[in-house]
């Protein structure tokens, strides 16, 4: 990185950064609480609130929020006239999986080889210590020259709608010129993106239902109808031969015009085995930013080790559904729920219930905003251009305050590059990763509020 006052002064807050995101990653902050603690998540709560109030932010808050978890709010006001501009990121994290597959413990953040492993370590824990970073270095070289405000959500990663719906509530809180959220990352580490658009997502849970109570297999298997059966040719109904996503009514033949994605590098990147076919049509780029995609999250079914020779009467799964830029997520919902009801075989009682919903997202890159981030990374990243790409992801927020502002530019940058493996186990953030985008971050603000 070039020589440059604020890279400097990002460089020297390193250390305590990482201990900060000590702190905040031994917080098991899932916001399932049917899994997880309630004060493990308050305890993050009040921590981001007691940073941010050492930073003199004004009317710090914790917001409780519709779906019952806190988001946490702050403003720091800025010269008379200046721009606001709110940055966001979330406190809540994904369940660890299986611990046994880390390294080292899922809430111990730990250094190797220049990253820092720890669940939330990149998504979004650490995208909060990198807006603490871009203020500091900001504070100490002529101050922050626009107003701030700051919301950390508490629910992000369950998609309860919690701060959409409270926003929806309180549109004056979150006002602002331009909105900087920290929670996407570079298409690949060191090379400066901002993410121009995410799927949305729809979340479905269905129930299939074929007997009174479950029945001895060898006396009546073979006649009885068996649920978890049903349930699996209903779930297989969902792709075609070549693994496409295929929920009738549903189009998924988009193309995506701009970075590509080479195959061999995405294969990487999904560490998928050797022998292993990618599934559907297209480029890589068409079928993760530009394309419908359906996953099957989980199935509640006996599990192997003491499964008993049973027809099981009942059965159940949980199916999301990505939906890109130009398709509804209300309706793609609609037609996954029929999908499912219609395509259920031998008469089987079916139910199923949308538990979680929210709007894919498009961004307008030619705004001066845009501008003031290219300009920034250029900086940040000396001798890399900063470039554009999709997000297979969704953060349903954005559209929220795309449709509460529509006059407010939303920039999405973030942590969340491909090693940082986030939601998976061994999540990590690279600590150079963080240094420069807290450089990008403070340089932009700057930019931007002479712009």
């Amino acid at each position: 990185m070039s020589s440059n006052p604020v890279a400097e002064t990002v460089a020297s807050l390193m250390p305590g950064a990482q201990a900060e995101l000590t702190e905040l990653v031994a917080f098991r902050s899932v916001a399932d609480f049917d899994q997880y603690p309630r004060s493990e998540s308050e305890g993050a709560a009040n921590w981001v609130a007691d940073a941010l109030r050492a930073e003199g932010f004004q009317d710090v808050a914790l917001l409780d929020t519709p779906d019952g978890t806190q988001s946490v709010y702050g403003f720091l006001p800025g010269p008379e006239g200046a721009k606001t501009v709110l940055l966001y990121a979330h406190y809540d994290v994904q369940p660890p999986l299986d611990e046994a597959a880390w390294t080292t413990p899922p809430f111990e953040l730990t250094e190797r080889d220049g990253r820092w492993y720890g669940r939330g370590a990149a998504d979004c824990k650490g995208g909060f210590i990198m807006h603490l970073l871009a203020l500091r270095a900001l504070k100490a070289n002529g101050g922050v020259p626009v107003g701030v405000k700051v919301i950390v959500e508490g629910s992000e990663e369950q998609g309860t709608g919690g701060l959409e719906r409270y926003a929806e509530q309180h549109p004056e809180l979150l006002t602002a010129d331009t909105i900087v959220i920290g929670d996407v990352g570079n298409f690949r580490l060191g090379l400066p993106t901002v993410t121009s658009t995410l799927r949305g997502m729809t979340l479905v849970r269905v129930q299939i239902d074929t007997l009174e109570g479950n029945l001895h297999s060898g006396q009546f298997g073979g006649a009885a109808p068996d649920a978890l059966g049903a349930l699996i040719r209903v779930l297989d109904s969902l792709r075609a031969e070549d693994g496409s996503t295929t929920i009738d009514g549903l189009t998924g033949d988009a193309r995506w015009e701009g970075l590509q994605y080479e195959e061999e590098a995405f294969r990487k990147d999904a560490k998928v085995l050797d022998g292993v076919e990618l599934i559907g049509s297209g480029t890589v780029a068409d079928r993760i930013w530009a394309r419908p995609a359906v996953t099957v999250l989980g199935i509640d079914c006996p599990p192997v080790v003491g499964a008993t020779p049973s027809v099981q009467a009942g059965a159940r799964a949980l199916v999301s559904l990505r939906v890109p830029p130009g398709v509804d997520a209300v309706e793609a919902s609609k037609l996954l729920q029929a999908h499912l009801e219609a395509r259920t075989p031998w008469g089987a009682r079916v139910s199923t219930e949308q538990i979680g919903q929210g709007q894919p997202f498009r961004a307008d890159t030619s705004s001066p905003a845009y501008t003031a981030m290219a300009e920034a990374m250029a900086v940040a990243y000396p001798g890399e251009e900063m470039q554009s790409a999709g997000q297979g992801g969704s953060i349903p927020l954005c559209n929220t305050l795309a449709s509460l502002y529509p006059h407010a530019e939303i920039l999405l940058i973030g942590l969340s590059e491909p090693q940082a493996q986030i939601h998976a186990a061994n999540e990590s953030v690279s600590r150079d990763e963080l240094e420069r985008l807290s450089v990008t971050e403070a340089l932009f603000l700057q930019k931007y509020a002479a712009s």
